[in-house]
């Protein structure tokens, strides 16, 4: 069996066996997850040389979402709460999308981030309904109508977060070695010669963004789910930015680059700004600034030489 199949299936087993070993790190990686969820969704626009700054606003409409659904069904079960968060983020894509499907570089990354801003302010303004800055409470819900203590419902959302993100990244994968993904992808390289073909570059553009949405929904409802709180800072820009970036450094277009990006990112901020005290900005930037500039593939990058480099020993060796 080749190594770049072994080295994935031992991190996933080791990731699964987190729980156990370094139980420490659960809630911080089921975090990871789920940001890299959403981040999987800023990927998939990548590939189609596309870069929204307004992402944040699927992360948190699905979020809010899955608030308003507590606050009006009181004891829902997680998979109402969760499933209505996601599919108020893919109506909101939907919506969203026919306004700035037909726009490209820096026009459809401003028209993003106006729209995420936009809500960002409902949510600030609109204090009497959405908490304000306050944000709102997610309380712990059902799980297949059984309630659990806060240990269990931390370790099953451990797993559920892992088990989207192995499912999703798969999904992702699949979608964009499609035919319809073929044609997203066709996007950045010769939107033209679609158009030749007889397709709407705008409809091609609605699917990928309507599949955008969606995962970066998922990735918000996950963390409101296990914060158990949702603020508006889901929707400002810097959460945008902060999508970017981890794409970015998991290798741009690269879907598992965007959940060991969003987990690195992660780890790092969380240790620098627990030993590092006021200068720990300065140590994650560092740390990211290294990266890029000495390995622009990113973290894909990285890997691929290395799986490279190994293969290459290994014929050598034969």
């Amino acid at each position: 069996m080749s190594i770049r199949i072994i080295t994935p299936v031992i991190l996933l087993l080791l990731l699964a066996l987190v729980p156990f070993g370094a139980q420490s790190l659960q809630v911080l990686l089921t975090l990871a997850l789920a940001k890299g969820i959403a981040v999987m969704g800023v990927t998939v626009l990548l590939r189609s040389g596309q870069v929204s700054f307004g992402h944040a606003l699927f992360f948190a409409i699905a979020a809010y979402g899955g608030a308003f659904t507590l606050m009006l069904m009181p004891g829902a079960d997680l998979i109402v709460v969760f499933l209505l968060g996601v599919m108020a983020a893919v109506l909101s894509g939907i919506l969203v999308g026919l306004f700035v499907a037909r726009y490209r570089f820096i026009f459809f990354a401003m028209l993003n981030l106006a729209f995420s801003m936009i809500f960002w302010s409902i949510l600030e303004k609109f204090y009497h309904y959405t908490g304000g800055a306050d944000g709102m409470r997610l309380p712990r819900p059902t799980v297949l109508w059984i309630e659990m203590e806060r240990g269990a419902y931390e370790l099953f959302m451990f797993y559920l977060a892992l088990a989207l993100a192995i499912g999703l990244g798969w999904f992702s994968m699949r979608w964009l070695e499609s035919p319809a993904g073929q044609l997203f992808r066709t996007l950045k390289t010769n939107e033209t010669r679609l158009q030749y073909l007889g397709m709407s570059p705008q409809r091609v553009m609605m699917s990928g963004y309507v599949l955008s949405a969606m995962l970066c929904g998922t990735g918000g409802i996950l963390m409101g789910l296990v914060q158990g709180v949702v603020t508006p800072e889901y929707a400002y820009w810097i959460r945008s930015g902060e999508m970017v970036f981890i794409a970015v450094l998991g290798g741009a277009g690269s879907v598992p680059g965007a959940l060991v990006g969003a987990a690195i990112y992660e780890i790092v901020r969380t240790y620098a700004s627990a030993f590092a005290g006021d200068v720990w900005q300065l140590v994650l930037g560092s740390f990211l600034l290294i990266i890029i500039l000495f390995a622009p593939g990113g973290i894909a990058g990285i890997y691929n030489s290395l799986m490279d480099c190994i293969a290459g020993t290994k014929e050598d060796g034969e």
